[in-house]
């Protein structure tokens, strides 16, 4: 496969010149899907021939096309890569009305903008020298498996994501960050998953180049390369991008592996749920970070008021500024109903969906809805410079609606964050990687649901407090305590004060339930012997959630003693006094 992949990637080397190393994918991955699209059809033209004929309407020749060949798709031409050769003084018209004669499924080449491509490889005289040599390259499924096809594209992706280190963190996830998420997201599931003749279903509402779909189906079922955890499983691929270019390589990378490519889907998965109505086993997505929402806001709002309690955002809606939580109910709501089997989910944030957000803020709000419903399984810690376009702390967090019965009621927290390897070479900003063994120890913290120095298990209520409202009395100038008609002391604003209590405060256990009586005992332990005259407005209590995660894994270090920093300085100053003496020598 490497060879293969070094070969396709050689014909990049024609395009040196007139386009720029990271336009150079613009032309080979089109370039690869209609040759391997090509390969596929050349066992079946004399079938599709026949059915094109025969057949005027579009939808009854998609059906026996797919009848008599097993193909979901078509080309209403003649042409292959062999006759277009033929006809070199013809290459750039036919060529575009080849890729023009797909069927409707086969939309990825408008989304390459590939007939441009065709114009820029004409006017640059590299067409025919392209087009020759990838018909060296037989890409058929007799030839190269969908396996070892989707490894091919995989590692094409890989490379002119690399090639364009500027844009690739945008659309694409660095694997080793994948693969943990992967094995996260199937660890609980593992004994279900090896059963004979298993169908699975997984989805990813910002697919991006699909690779987080790849390597669940790689995890699961297995590549030429790559042992599965079980070969005989099917895994059906759902995902949904904004991008019209990494939509096109996504669906492109289905086509190759054969997977039914109309379940990738163009589209703004917050405005627009392309696949409303539909739950999955399993839902993964890396969305993107301290990013606004402005141009979905009237049709999340819209949806909201509409759905209702249906909603895809039942916990509520976080600042315009970020759309983070947003996709986190989205994943929520996606999951396979508990009826139904249940569905677990993984998505990556960074840290502010664990506390941004005072109580009965959005974010807090969203908070409350996913822990109050039980839904958040785990939240791991990555290490800092994972991603090829940021260097900050990210988060794994693990969402299941079906826990097994040592997990209910509780959130395990795993700081990963000391498991990774040093990068030979930066990728951007990207300069650690999760080894296999590193992804392996933590992926063990997680089934052994063991409390230790890396692993935390809490009680949902643990991450509840209310913010009371601590009021003092207004006072005249006499210091006489100004009271209302009814006797009651006035509150001066500018003494005005709030505190949080935890909902565990005091060793309760019965969460929000135990309100009036914990909050009663705070007050008394911890604000009274302070400020006697102080009173709780109990109409101003709220209600509030967060995630102190760096908190629960704070290891003090004292300082060091004077005397060692002492010694240390002075060794300093006699080793500079030395330099100095050396010096006016």
């Amino acid at each position: 496969m490497s060879s293969l992949g070094s070969f396709v990637w050689s014909i990049a080397d024609q395009l040196r010149g007139p386009f720029k190393p990271h336009q150079y994918g613009d032309v080979i991955l089109p370039m690869t899907i209609l040759r391997r699209l090509d390969g596929i059809m050349s066992a079946h033209h004399d079938a599709i021939a026949e059915v094109l004929t025969t057949t005027d309407s579009d939808e009854l020749r998609e059906v026996r096309v797919r009848q008599k060949t097993g193909l979901g798709f078509y080309n209403t031409t003649p042409w292959t890569f062999t006759r277009l050769l033929g006809d070199p003084q013809g290459l750039q018209a036919n060529l575009i009305d080849f890729i023009s004669g797909f069927s409707r499924t086969i939309d990825v080449f408008d989304r390459f903008k590939f007939e441009d491509q065709i114009e820029a490889l004409a006017e640059s005289n590299r067409l025919l020298i392209v087009m020759q040599r990838f018909a060296d390259v037989d890409l058929s499924p007799e030839k190269l498996p969908n396996a070892a096809m989707g490894d091919l594209f995989e590692e094409l992706i890989r490379k002119f994501a690399e090639a364009s280190n500027e844009t690739a963190g945008e659309h694409f996830t660095p694997r080793d960050a994948i693969r943990l998420i992967v094995d996260l997201l199937f660890a609980g599931d593992d004994k279900a998953l090896v059963e004979p003749g298993v169908v699975r279903s997984i989805y990813d509402p910002t697919a991006g180049t699909g690779g987080m779909l790849s390597v669940a189906e790689e995890h699961l079922v297995g590549t030429a390369e790559h042992v599965g955890l079980n070969p005989q499983a099917r895994l059906r691929l759902y995902g949904q991008e904004i991008n019209p270019q990494s939509y096109a390589i996504c669906k492109s990378d289905m086509i190759a592996k054969g997977q039914d490519a109309t379940n990738i889907r163009l589209g703004n998965t917050l405005s627009d749920d392309l696949f409303a109505g539909q739950h999955f086993d399993y839902a993964l997505s890396n969305p993107p970070y301290g990013v606004d929402w402005k141009a979905s806001q009237a049709a999340v709002k819209a949806h909201v008021q509409d759905a209702g309690e249906h909603s895809r955002f039942p916990g509520g809606l976080p600042p315009i500024s970020d759309g983070q939580m947003l996709f986190l109910q989205h994943l929520a709501t996606k999951m396979r109903p508990v009826h139904e089997g249940g569905g677990r989910a993984g998505i990556v944030l960074n840290g502010s969906p664990l506390f941004t957000g005072a109580a009965e803020s959005g974010p807090s709000q969203i908070r409350r809805w996913l822990l109050e419903h039980d839904l958040v399984d785990a939240i791991v810690a990555l290490p800092t410079n994972m991603f090829y376009n940021t260097g900050i702390a990210t988060y794994v967090w693990l969402l299941d609606n079906k826990k097994s019965a040592d997990r209910i009621g509780t959130v395990q927290l795993i700081d990963g964050t000391s498991f990774w390897s040093k990068l030979r070479k930066n990728l951007g900003q990207k300069n650690r990687e999760v080894s296999e063994n590193d992804r392996a120890e933590i992926v063990r913290l997680y089934d052994e649901h063991l409390e230790s120095k890396h692993s935390k298990i809490f009680p949902t209520s643990a991450f509840g407090y209310w913010t009371i409202t601590v009021e003092r009395p207004l006072r005249d100038e006499d210091g006489e305590i100004v009271r209302d008609r009814k006797g009651n002391a006035k509150p001066d604003a500018r003494l005005r004060d709030t505190e949080n209590v935890p909902f565990t405060w005091g060793g309760n256990g019965a969460g929000e339930d135990a309100r009036d009586a914990v909050i009663q005992q705070y007050f008394e332990a911890e604000v009274l012997p302070h400020v006697p005259d102080a009173w709780v407005d109990s109409a101003k209590t709220k209600v509030g959630y967060e995630i102190p995660f760096t908190r629960h894994f704070y290891e003090y270090v004292p300082p060091r003693p004077l005397e060692e920093i002492h010694a240390e300085l002075n060794q300093l100053v006699g080793e500079i006094m030395e330099l100095l003496r050396e010096v006016e020598r």
